[in-house]
């Protein structure tokens, strides 16, 4: 699960958190509905996706994700595809996503930076 956080009109911030996935270099996410972070996308496409690693115990400081990314949003008659295929690594290989099927938006993050706590994040200065 990541959290996904967008800028809303007033310039406070909006977070929320969604299934995302992998298309050839992009991450991408899959919304059956016209949400807020849609339309914040749409006005102000500057994103950021934070996620955790597997938690380890006894580790002080588990290793995250923080991606930086330039979003865009499009209709697409296959969102439910894609959330039914994410349903299968977020749920269990068997799961169906719940919803009709149906067309929705397909949010395409095209990643500028990584950053976090792993050995995808740059070395400390």
């Amino acid at each position: 699960m990541a959290h996904l956080s967008t800028i809303n009109a007033d310039g406070s911030p909006q977070v929320t958190v969604v299934w995302i996935g992998l298309d050839g270099d992009d991450v991408v996410s899959g919304h059956m509905g016209w949400y807020q972070k849609l339309r914040n996308i749409e006005r102000d496409p500057r994103v950021v996706l934070s996620f955790d690693a597997p938690r380890v115990p006894g580790a002080f400081l588990n290793e995250y994700a923080v991606l930086r990314a330039h979003a865009t949003v499009r209709p697409s008659d296959h969102t439910w595809d894609l959330l039914n295929r994410l349903a299968k690594v977020y749920v269990s290989a068997e799961a169906e996503f719940p919803a009709p099927k149906g067309p929705g938006y397909v949010v395409r993050y095209s990643v500028e930076r990584i950053g976090g706590i792993g050995p995808w994040a740059p070395a400390a200065r």
